[in-house]
């Protein structure tokens, strides 16, 4: 398993991450749920008209984080938004539950991956272990 896959892996059992970005001078966080790797990126899905997508557009660096069984993760890096409607149609495909709500087509639809991006595992017994994709 690659690092990228490991990381996609362990977001999706862990079914809740939390985003993190800042407003001007204010961290925001809200909790997501898709990951998704396309063209072995490591992909997130949002809308356009909410306030994290503009918050990325003024400046894309983020951090992630999950948590599941005793390890936490944690992804740093900047998050490139993808218009083309491959990843989108795509990122829909993994996430139907989705298409209630978005469509690849729209002008709403957001997806992003991560570029040089480092994802630490950590945990209360173990070293930490930093991969970078």
């Amino acid at each position: 398993m690659t690092a990228i896959e490991r990381v996609c892996s362990f977001l999706k059992e862990a079914q809740t991450y939390y985003l993190a970005t800042v407003d001007g001078d204010q961290p925001r966080v809200r909790p997501f749920g898709t990951a998704h790797i396309f063209e072995g990126k490591l992909y997130i899905q949002t809308g356009r008209s909410k306030d994290v997508a503009k918050q990325l557009a003024a400046n894309p660096k983020a951090e992630i984080c999950a948590f599941k069984d005793g390890v936490w993760l944690r992804v740093a890096g900047k998050l490139v938004d993808d218009n083309r409607v491959e990843p989108k149609r795509s990122m829909l495909e993994a996430y139907p539950d989705l298409r209630a709500m978005y469509d690849p087509e729209d002008d709403n639809t957001e997806v992003l991956y991560f570029e040089d991006a480092a994802a630490t595992f950590s945990s209360f017994t173990a070293a930490p272990e930093t991969v970078k994709f």
